[in-house]
């Protein structure tokens, strides 16, 4: 592993605070919400469509604690751009929203250096103040909105309103733990990791956080290399993925041949409490990939070789000359 101390230029304004939200297109924006809210312990807290005046789209918000999720469908079987990303890429991530201070320097300065503006800045309000966004395209068909919501107090954004009902079963369920988005991982097919990587860099002033390559991550049969990318307050995590050669595919590589391109691979939620969350998630009848409690053993034997490894190498150092 390589961690980098250099953060690069200051940049001169703008400022990202956190991830905001994440967006997925999906063919059933209740259901998929639902799930959510059963096995994850989320609550739904807005929802936008016909009663609202959305005549195109469904959308629905699920919270815990610091993490909102957007599910979106679309109504009409004609209508073309989110039904030809899920046929496409199924259902998946579209969007990984940042809450950021300064908008218009941000968009300004992504703009200079290259970004492709999905959608320039604009405003939307209702009674509860206004929020001011703007999209730009990054891997794959994903985006990234810049969100500034200092002047809005609502629920979520303008045009949605508070879920009107609560479900009494959700309120039985334990609370899981969840605190907030960790990181976000996307994917790229081989030998497009570096050139994502330097777009970070490049236009939205973020610098490398660490990184590995096959030498360091892999098993006898797959390999990956991969980028954290970061803000300048390391609020905001982006790892970069590519595979790499071994005696079978990768992971990664699995991803991107299913997924039709590069994309979100998966979103990493941050605990407080790892045990209870995976015990209550497990509880609600939630299918881990793998032995939960063998694998976190195992991570644990590996970490605590590397820190002895780690220990005997520094002291080793201090040792005065003979």
């Amino acid at each position: 592993m390589t961690t980098y101390q250099d953060k690069g230029p200051k940049p001169e304004g703008g400022k990202f605070l956190s991830f905001d939200h994440i967006v997925f297109w999906v063919g059933n924006a209740k259901q998929a919400a639902s799930h959510y809210c059963a096995r994850f312990g989320f609550e739904p807290i807005a929802y936008k469509g016909l009663e609202t005046g959305s005549r195109d789209y469904a959308a629905h918000v699920v919270k815990q604690n610091k993490i909102y999720f957007m599910f979106v469908s679309a109504y009409e079987p004609t209508e073309v751009e989110l039904n030809s990303h899920i046929a496409k890429h199924g259902d998946g991530v579209k969007d990984v929203a940042f809450a950021v201070e300064d908008l218009d320097t941000i968009v300004k300065k992504a703009h200079e250096r290259g970004a492709k503006i999905v959608r320039d800045i604009w405003e939307e309000k209702d009674e509860f103040g206004s929020v001011r966004m703007a999209i730009v395209q990054t891997f794959g068909d994903t985006t990234h909105t810049f969100v500034d919501r200092s002047n809005y107090t609502g629920v979520f954004l303008p045009g949605f309103r508070r879920t009107p009902t609560k479900d009494v079963l959700l309120r039985k369920l334990p609370p899981t733990k969840l605190d907030f988005v960790d990181h976000v991982v996307g994917n790229q097919p081989d030998m497009e990791m570096e050139d994502i990587a330097k777009w970070y860099e490049k236009t939205l002033m973020f610098h490398r956080f660490w990184s590995v390559d096959d030498s360091q991550l892999h098993t006898d049969y797959s390999a990956l290399r991969s980028i954290v990318m970061t803000n300048w307050d390391e609020t905001v995590k982006m790892p970069i993925n590519e595979p790499a050669p071994g005696k079978k595919r990768s992971q990664i590589k699995e991803y991107v041949d299913y997924y039709g391109g590069a994309g979100v691979q998966h979103i990493a939620l941050n605990t407080q409490d790892i045990i209870s969350a995976v015990c209550i998630i497990t509880a609600i009848h939630y299918h881990f990939y793998g032995n939960v409690r063998l694998v976190f053993i195992a991570m644990t034997r590996r970490r605590m070789a590397f820190y002895k490894q780690m220990f005997w190498s520094r002291a080793d150092s201090l040792k005065s000359p003979s």
